[in-house]
């Protein structure tokens, strides 16, 4: 008696339909490292815009009103989470001083559940 052979199927597997979404943190500073506007936040005028907000806000984290000395403790975070908007992302309007345990937590926690 012959052998059985293994059937191909007679459709082929679709796309996924679902977004991309990263296993675990690792993967995730993968992806957004290949993200075009990743290569903003490195740019002089990035950094006279965080400063000109850090001087606006007067070195004071608008979530929890500490105020920080360390200027490399404070982050000139997104209210409204940009997503590669170019306008979004230069809009001093559009940001706030914000500590490093806010914005590393609270804020980033807030982004997530909100689906950003």
């Amino acid at each position: 008696m012959g052998r059985l052979k293994t059937l191909r199927p007679s459709v082929r597997s679709l796309p996924s339909t679902i977004a991309y979404a990263p296993k675990d943190e690792q993967e995730r500073d993968r992806f957004r490292g290949k993200q075009h506007w990743r290569k903003w936040y490195s740019t002089a005028r990035w950094r006279k815009l965080r400063w000109a907000v850090l001087v606006r806000d007067r070195f004071t984290c608008q979530r929890c009103g500490k105020l920080e000395g360390n200027t490399s403790m404070l982050v000139a975070n997104h209210k409204r989470p940009h997503r590669g908007d170019e306008r979004l992302f230069w809009s001093i309007e559009n940001l706030e001083c914000a500590c490093r345990p806010c914005h590393d937590g609270l804020i980033q926690r807030e982004e997530r559940a909100s689906g950003f």
